[in-house]
């Protein structure tokens, strides 16, 4: 059983230090990126990585901005790109269109061409379109699946009473995919197919920071709170800024 486990899996900062026969990076580089979900993780004055888990950061954003992107951004387009293959005109529905992952999906799905319609709280309706949504339809509508037609793909980050309405909604041979957490211990088949966890991608992330560089990409920070609050934010005791967006925890705060 590991014990003083270090939490947090994606980050942003500065290279102090480089390990013996490392290529492409540089001491002083500003990176940014995720370890995997076996390594200790990144919520301490410094952290350890493997050069295939980083890219730069992307010059336009600051290391706090930065921070919220590698495993929502990943997540997104390995759902989308890798595992749902979509195609520009399809139908892509995307539940939990305005959370940490989501908001990457509707950006995504956009680019891509896709027909978008996402599911959000009313609050923020605007926000979900202004990602590229062309339909956003309230996720506590009633028999919300019978407002929906037919889609090419679901991709679906809310899991649960949810995921269950959803395949409903695809149409015959459409793909889903899900990250939601509870999907993992399933004995359902379809959910074991379309469930699936994010992985480090060195060359992904370059692709997603000229993406953000080009303003095509975009994220969010919800709040920014120093190191020294780390447990109220992980432990939901943080109020919230937005309704979108990730906490930021800052070790120069």
């Amino acid at each position: 059983m590991r014990v003083n486990v270090v939490p947090g899996h994606e980050f942003s900062g500065v290279i102090a230090a480089l390990g013996k026969d490392t290529h492409d990076f540089n001491l002083g580089d500003e990176i940014f990126g995720m370890n995997d979900w076996f390594a200790d993780g990144a919520t301490a004055e410094f952290c350890l990585t493997q050069p295939q888990n980083i890219a730069l950061k992307p010059k336009s954003l600051t290391h706090e901005l930065a921070a919220t992107v590698p495993i929502g951004a990943l997540t997104a387009w390995q759902g989308l790109l890798d595992r749902a293959r979509i195609q520009s005109g399809e139908r892509v529905l995307i539940q939990g269109a305005a959370g940490a992952v989501g908001l990457f999906a509707v950006q995504l799905a956009h680019l891509h061409g896709a027909h978008v319609i996402a599911t959000a709280s009313e609050r923020n309706f605007e926000f979900v379109k202004m990602l590229g949504a062309d339909e956003v339809i309230d996720y506590k509508t009633p028999r919300l699946e019978e407002q929906i037609d037919k889609v090419d793909v679901i991709f679906d980050a809310v899991g649960g009473d949810t995921l269950d309405r959803s395949w409903s909604i695809l149409k015959p041979g459409g793909r889903m995919v899900t990250i939601a957490a509870d999907s993992e211990g399933t004995t359902d088949q379809r959910v074991k197919d379309a469930f699936f966890i994010v992985e480090p991608n060195k060359k992904q992330l370059n692709e997603v920071a000229r993406l953000i560089d080009a303003g095509t990409l975009k994220t969010f920070v919800n709040a920014v709170v120093p190191l020294k609050e780390a447990p109220v934010a992980y432990s939901g005791g943080l109020r919230e800024k937005r309704g979108y967006g990730r906490v930021v925890i800052s070790v120069f705060a």
